[in-house]
């Protein structure tokens, strides 16, 4: 191709499939001519870093991803999966679905349950939970209420419609995310393991089917606008529109189609829809497909083959079937009132050939569209790293009202109780949840076995901001430790890791180091990657959120019944912390919500003792010693404390407590707020005490008595005396009263 030939694709022309010039000519060497409008369409969707992975997949191979329990690892298929006993498996994954939230919040946040759902039923799991994990720019702006809002009925309604439970998750705010809000959404399903479908094309002769929604323009280049930055400026044209009812009878239909011999392999439409759903599939089977486009049924007319093969229109799936099974499966699908069509067969070529009718529109090989170049980068942390690092905690002066500190903490939007958002949530429907939102991570009974799962999301974007290697490890520890918590054994993690550009040298740092603390920590707690999402370019005017990894972590309990609540059960009992508290303020929610300061060292994760510490705690809740186990983490010990006492569903229990004997050596703010790692309260009957302390002392675990539950105070000697009524307001209404204050000072 001559420097003339490359001219006439203008930089207008790549930016909108996100290619660079660079990537043209090695599309044009490689098919050795010049591709067509829809060539170049298909490519730039197969090639975005949301379906190639081009920058992150280098660093991915890094993740542990085998195990005993692992039956399908990161990469192989639309979603991981576990084994967990009595001839069950766990299907999960979480994705992003940012860059439409950013320009749509209600739609962008639906449709990213309705996909993330797709593919864990398209594996022939049935979903049976579903989690979030929010990030928003603070509450002071009208925008960011709007995104909140929007985000968090969006999620409300596609789950709820679907009747699927919204068990966990996590809600955060922080200027990072102002122009940026970060949308994951997980979910979980279970299938025999007999049962597991793969989204697969087989051999070749072998039909294609489109079954649920018609094919419209929305969301077409949804794949390629989440690979640029400042999407909300150039692509508002770009988000799906949801329909959960549909979504309901396609879960139905699929998993009874999955059931079917001559059913070879399911896939859902996600990014890049029609192009990418085919292309992987055959990718899989190391076949070719052959597409009619005539044939897909549209709910628009004089729709273009572009428009058809890159349309994110929802609720899609392609079914492949055997041979002269076709009518028998049209008429499963028309028992469920959907509607499928015949659109294509697959072939032994190694092509994606698309036609319309007769015409020939596009020719290409799977082969080139599933291997992207890859990028390998340089990373370097950023000139500021160095000095935030550095910062020095002892100029930060401990508040004179020590009392006044901790109802600021927990009323502020980061720590406060994020009930007004869970309860728009059907959390109960399925009859499967024994422990909801609120604690430190969910519990789901299987039906008809003794087993249970504890499932959660986690991420602390601060963290990774001010040390991105700890930030990762801290990531991975603290979501088992709130599985462990639940008296579960961490299994396996899904992760969604959210980043800025990583073309530039400390953005790619952060992706490195996050990767490289993540799998530390994975090899160290035994869990697995199975499964995740990489959502890049999440920055607007130069300015990107913070790294942000959101771990979603699966635990398995052997006997559901034995499962442990975080929050206090009654008077009278010992409390206690298991781990230790040391002089570690940096990068705090204390630091940044008191003194407005994003700065310091986050504390050291000990991955040894975090291991410990929660086998520890598992094996006390196996035993029947605890009544409550609750992990310490934003706002450290006297928030975790202070959580313990507010019972989302019985009676508020006080606290009569001293700080534990090393804190003298340690300032007050720094026992009371700071956040080391591998750290839990206890509560437990006197009784039990003697076997806990043998337990701890067994696993060289410290346990440190800290007092009694009871009463209608929290005292915490010598630093705290307040009454639990205070603590309950500031907790409970603490987000509410921040969002209708901000309303109102927008109002005048």
């Amino acid at each position: 191709m001559t420097d003339t030939t490359a001219a006439l694709i203008t930089d207008a022309q790549l930016r909108e499939v996100a290619l660079t010039r660079a990537e043209y000519r090695r599309i044009v060497q490689s098919l050795e001519h010049e591709p067509n409008p829809l060539e170049l369409g298909i490519t730039g969707a197969m090639w975005s870093e949301h379906c190639g992975y081009k920058h992150s997949k280098p660093l991915l191979g890094r993740f542990p991803r085998d195990g005993e329990q692992v039956l399908i690892r990161a990469g192989e298929e639309n979603a991981g999966a576990v084994a967990i006993g009595d001839g069950l498996a766990v299907v999960m994954k979480i994705e992003s679905h940012n860059h439409p939230s950013a320009v749509e919040p209600f739609q962008g946040a639906a449709t990213g349950v309705g996909g993330i759902v797709r593919d864990v039923f398209t594996m022939g799991a049935r979903p049976i939970a579903a989690l979030d994990s929010l990030r928003f720019g603070p509450p002071t702006t009208a925008r960011n209420r709007h995104l909140f809002e929007g985000v968090v009925g969006g999620i409300g309604w596609y789950g709820n419609c679907l009747g699927l439970p919204t068990v966990g998750g996590e809600v955060v705010f922080g200027p990072s995310y102002s122009a940026n809000p970060l949308v994951n959404a997980m979910c979980v399903g279970v299938a025999p393991v007999d049962d597991l479908v793969r989204a697969r094309t087989g051999e070749a002769g072998n039909l294609v089917l489109m079954v649920g929604a018609d094919t419209g323009r929305d969301g077409i280049h949804g794949a390629t606008f989440a690979s640029v930055e400042d999407p909300e400026a150039s692509h508002r044209g770009v988000v799906q529109v949801g329909n959960p009812f549909l979504e309901k009878l396609l879960i139905e239909a699929c998993l009874e189609a999955a059931q079917d011999p001559d059913v070879v392999g399911i896939q859902d439409l996600g990014a890049a829809g029609l192009t990418s759903s085919s292309v992987e599939a055959a990718s899989r089977s190391d076949g070719g497909i052959e597409l009619d486009i005539a044939q897909v049924p549209r709910r628009e007319t004089g729709m273009t083959p572009y428009e058809v093969m890159l349309s994110e229109s929802q609720e899609r799936m392609v079914v492949i079937v055997r041979p002269g099974a076709e009518q028998r499966i049209q008429r499963l699908f028309d028992r469920w009132g959907l509607h499928s069509a015949l659109i294509g067969r697959v072939t032994g070529d190694g092509h994606l050939v698309v036609r319309d009718g007769d015409a020939v529109v596009a020719d290409l090989p799977t082969f080139f569209l599933t291997n992207p170049p890859l990028y390998r980068r340089e990373g370097v942390p950023s000139p500021e790293l160095a000095r935030l690092q550095a910062f020095d905690v002892s100029t930060v002066p401990v508040p004179d009202d020590l009392n006044a500190t901790l109802l600021a903490l927990l009323a502020a939007p980061n720590i406060a109780s994020k009930q007004s958002v869970y309860r728009q949530y059907d959390h109960m429907v399925q009859a499967a949840t024994v422990q909801a939102p609120g604690g430190d991570a969910a519990v789901l009974r299987l039906r008809d076995s003794q087993r249970g799962l504890a499932v959660c999301t986690d991420g602390n974007g601060r963290y990774c901001y001010l040390d991105p290697l700890m930030g990762g490890r801290a990531a991975v520890a603290e979501a088992a430790r709130n599985v462990s918590c639940t008296g579960a054994r961490p299994l396996a993690i899904t992760n969604c890791l959210n980043f800025g550009n990583p073309e530039k040298p400390y953005i790619y740092y952060q992706l490195q180091q996050v990767i490289e603390g993540m799998a530390q920590a994975c090899e160290a707690l035994g869990t697995p990657v199975i499964s995740g999402n990489v959502s890049l370019y999440n920055e607007t005017d130069d300015e990107a959120v913070y790294p942000t990894p959101i771990v979603g972590m699966l635990g398995r309990l052997d006997d559901v019944s034995r499962h442990c609540p975080a929050h206090f059960q009654r008077s009278g009992d010992r409390v206690a912390l298991l781990g230790v508290t040391r002089d570690e303020l940096g990068a705090s929610e204390y630091l940044a919500t008191i003194h407005d300061t994003v700065a310091g060292r986050p504390p050291e994760v000990d991955l040894a003792r975090e291991a410990a510490v929660q086998a520890v705690v598992r094996a006390a809740i196996a035993r029947g010693l605890l009544h409550s186990a609750h992990d310490c983490s934003d706002g450290g010990l006297a928030v975790a404390l202070a959580e313990c006492c507010l019972s989302a569903a019985g009676p508020d229990i006080g606290l009569d407590a001293t700080c534990p004997a090393d804190g003298a050596e340690i300032r007050a703010d720094a026992v009371l707020f700071g956040e080391s790692p591998a750290r839990i309260v206890v509560s437990l009957p006197t009784e039990h005490w003697d076997d806990l302390a043998a337990l701890a002392a067994a696993s060289d675990v410290p346990l440190t008595p800290l007092g009694t539950t009871g009463g209608s105070r929290f005292h915490l000697a010598p630093y705290l005396d307040v009454s639990l009524a205070a603590v309950a307001d500031a907790y409970r209404n603490g987000l509410p009263r921040a969002l209708t204050a901000a309303d109102e000072v927008a109002s005048h």
